[in-house]
């Protein structure tokens, strides 16, 4: 008789925010966890509590996945323990804000880099893997940004828009697979990612509108797991994303100017 193995969900950016969240929902239901982020202290301590609270396998992977051999060395990693890998959630990224010629370009390609390169790249290289399970997950998190450009996070909105689009596509491809692909588009959620981007005359007014991310993230997880194609959290957010859709471009981009207006 063959030996089971055990199966995994593989989470980017888990030590902290929606990633660890989403990390907690899925060992909360008894799934092995895959945690891979650039700190290795936040990852240790997340792995002991949640094999001590859930019971559940974990293990992490500390590394910078904005770095272009990343994603390989990610796949040499899970192949070499031979992890059966049937949820990917590409959480991993972040934002920068400010006028598009003033913020360092360099740094802005890195963004560039872990937002899109490495989402593709992840997904590319797992679902052979994936592809080999009855029922497996690809969930990759995109933002509200993604339905409209954003003045003073140009560059972070295209990004989503373009996992936005992505993951539509690849779904789309895989309609006939057993890969269900989910697109997350959360919208302002209580997490580093203002202090990160640079927004903290943002982030004020954010606390009005947050979401926590145990709220998104079990959101996203039931969604996921339901195979629905976008998961946009929150009744406001469903909203924005409509009236995006209707309402000339021009207006809506003045509109985001005037919010995130440096």
């Amino acid at each position: 008789m063959s030996e089971v193995k055990i199966k995994y969900a593989m989470i980017t950016g888990a030590s902290k925010g929606i990633g660890k969240s989403i990390a907690i929902a899925l060992a909360r239901r008894k799934t092995n966890l895959l945690l891979i982020a650039r700190s290795a202290d936040e990852l240790s301590t997340l792995q002991s509590e949640i094999k001590n609270k859930y019971g559940v396998e974990v293990d992490i992977l500390p590394i910078d996945l904005s770095s272009n051999d990343a994603p390989k060395m990610v796949l040499e990693w899970a192949s070499n323990k031979d992890y059966q890998i049937n949820i990917l959630i590409n959480n991993a990224g972040y934002g920068l804000w400010g006028k598009f010629v003033e913020l360092d370009l360099a740094a802005q390609l890195e963004m560039c880099q872990l937002n899109m390169n490495t989402v593709a790249s992840l997904c590319h290289l797992l679902l052979p893997i994936l592809s080999k399970e009855k029922q497996s997950y690809i969930l990759n998190v995109s933002s509200t940004a993604a339905y409209q450009a954003v003045p003073t996070l140009a560059i972070y909105s295209a990004t989503k828009a373009f996992v936005l689009s992505f993951t539509r596509a690849l779904r789309f491809e895989l309609k006939d697979s057993s890969v269900s692909v989910s697109c997350l588009s959360p919208g302002p959620v209580d997490t580093g990612f203002a202090s990160r981007a640079g927004l903290d005359a943002f982030s004020k007014m954010a606390e009005k509108f947050n979401m926590q991310p145990d709220e998104v993230a079990e959101i996203a997880v039931k969604g996921m797991f339901a195979r629905k194609s976008e998961i946009i959290p929150g009744f406001t957010n469903i909203i924005s994303v409509y009236a995006n859709r209707i309402l000339p471009k021009g207006f809506i981009e003045k509109m985001a100017a005037g919010i995130y207006k440096t």
